[in-house]
């Protein structure tokens, strides 16, 4: 029976949103090895998430898919699909691909989907037409289909039964817990056809397609995944399933901070939190320089590495745990964290330099999903991301932290030394404005006005408006306001004490760097004093 994908057929051929060991390429119909493949998606070694192969699409040699594909005929299709049916059932446990006849630069291909198996692990014969068959266990070694053997073995035999928390039916929802119109939106994200047919299809059906439903015709039942994503009250099901982001203006030991929660579908929740952070936390340094014309730009926080750190911890975190994730921010750092750690097999020497690769992955059906959305690469490259991003920041080095027993994950960004520490605003800005200022600018000669250098000239340390409004012998506090305060700041050549609290009792007034130049220029051009 031929269905659509749930992901656009020419992402999938690019490899835009699917790694190359997840893609096995086949010219023609080949049974055997498209059989050993089949059982390989199907113990999902990895926890990757299965994965698909492609007939009728032949390759180069760097396993490039070649364009236009070789195609199949249309007297083909109906003889494939009937041996192929007929050897699935030699599959052990039984198992079955999902099927999808597509049209591709003019050409019919056939796209098998096998995703992660429930009742691994599996085995196949090495030839499907022999008459006595031999029967093997299957895995995926990076783009390759092999046997497994020795300590694989072992492995994989240990595994069995087991499915990753994500991937499991939950026996406590009904199918009729998962949002069709969440699931078309998601189907639309990512470019799928099967968006079109959304209305035709029963919540059961569309829910297999995207495997996301599984169990009996006569008991479907929804998968973790699918009320992770498609139920607008996951908490539901999976209590502190969300992301608390907290500002604390005095540091981690102050007693004042603002804190907002996200609740709902995990990519509504990581996209929101993202984009209030970004909003609201994050701001760029402009420093000008008189011996060149581009100016130096800087974040307090580069966004990319905020970004990774919290999808890592949406991907990786446990969802059976009562524990929410955290982005922590401080006037120094912007710390997230979750719950439970890394594996065990992960080294955590080799996690801080970038180089720790994981033996399996907690949540294979999440990172899928997230992949899809675009929100996240896979593969273990987030931490190398983060690193590499803060050094391109010229931010100090990010820092990764757990316990012996592993019982949480912390990723702890470091604000960079010369940006000015994050603001949290009551107000949110627009979607797509991010807080930005200029801290340090160096002109050549100053030319501004005369009330500024007054102003500059009795700032002695920090200082708040009452005595700067004395120093200058003013009484009329709007004048001062207007006339020199606002003119002063915008120009950068003073700064607050207390910038997320503009109108706090407290707050004081200091020379920024610009503004120690421009005295030192006055005094070197003779001006007089004020």
């Amino acid at each position: 029976m031929s269905s659509r994908l749930p992901i656009n057929l020419e992402d999938l051929l690019r490899q835009r949103t699917v790694e190359r060991e997840r893609i096995e390429y086949k010219k023609g119909w080949n049974p055997d090895p498209i059989i050993r493949t089949l059982c390989a998606f199907a113990n999902d070694f990895a926890n990757l998430g299965g994965g698909y192969v492609i007939i009728g699409q032949d390759c180069d040699d760097d396993g490039v898919p070649i364009s236009p594909p070789a195609g199949l005929k249309d007297n083909q299709l109906d003889k494939i699909q009937q041996e192929l049916l007929r050897y699935c059932q030699l599959i052990q446990p039984h198992y079955a691909p999902i099927l999808s006849i597509e049209k591709f630069e003019g050409e019919n291909l056939i796209v098998l989907w096998a995703p992660g198996g429930q009742t691994r692990p599996y085995q196949a014969p090495k030839s499907v037409i022999a008459k006595t068959k031999e029967y093997a266990y299957y895995i995926r070694r990076y783009a390759s289909t092999i046997e497994a053997q020795g300590e694989d073995l072992q492995e994989l035999l240990s595994l069995a039964a087991t499915v990753p928390f994500d991937d499991r039916l939950n026996q406590f929802a009904s199918i009729n817990d998962l949002s069709p119109r969440l699931m078309a939106e998601f189907l639309r994200d990512v470019g799928s056809e099967l968006a079109d047919d959304v209305e035709a299809l029963s919540i059961e059906e569309l829910g297999r397609q995207m495997n996301v439903v599984g169990g009996s015709s006569e008991a479907p039942l929804p998968k973790n995944v699918g009320l992770l994503f498609f139920n607008d009250e996951p908490g539901r099901f999976f209590p502190a399933t969300q992301i608390d982001v907290v500002w604390f203006p005095e540091g981690a030991s102050g007693d004042r901070f603002d804190e907002k929660t996200f609740k709902g579908p995990l990519a509504r929740i990581t996209r929101e939190a993202l984009d209030y952070i970004q909003r609201n936390y994050l701001r760029e340094t402009v420093i000008k320089h008189p011996d060149r014309a581009e100016a130096e730009r800087l974040w307090n926080f580069p966004y990319p590495a905020i970004e990774e750190a919290v999808v890592n911890a949406v991907y990786h975190r446990s969802y059976a745990e009562r524990e929410p994730i955290e982005v922590r921010i401080t006037p120094d750092d912007l710390v997230v964290l979750s719950f439970p750690g890394p594996d065990r097999s992960i080294c955590m020497e080799d996690l801080r330099v970038g180089k720790a690769v994981p033996r399996r992955y907690r949540n294979r059906r999440i990172g899928e999903f997230l992949k899809e959305l675009d929100l996240t690469e896979g593969r273990s490259t987030g931490i190398p991301k983060v690193l590499r991003v803060m050094a391109g920041n010229g931010s100090s080095a990010p820092e990764f932290k757990t316990d012996d027993d592993r019982s949480y994950f912390l990723i702890r960004l470091p604000i960079h030394a010369g940006a000015s520490s994050p603001v949290g605003t009551k107000s949110e800005l627009s979607r797509d404005q991010v807080t930005r200022e200029v801290t340090t600018e160096v002109p050549r000669k100053y030319r501004g006005s005369t009330t500024e250098v007054r102003l500059l000239k009795v700032l002695s340390g920090e200082m708040t408006r009452q005595q700067l409004q004395v120093a200058l012998k003013l009484k009329n506090d709007e004048h001062f306001r207007k006339t020199y305060l606002l003119p002063a700041l915008e120009a950068g050549l003073i700064e607050m004490t207390i910038p997320d609290k503009p109108r706090s009792s407290n707050q004081k007034y200091r020379l920024t760097t610009a503004g120690q130049t421009v005295i030192d220029q006055t005094q070197e051009d003779g001006r007089m004093e004020p």
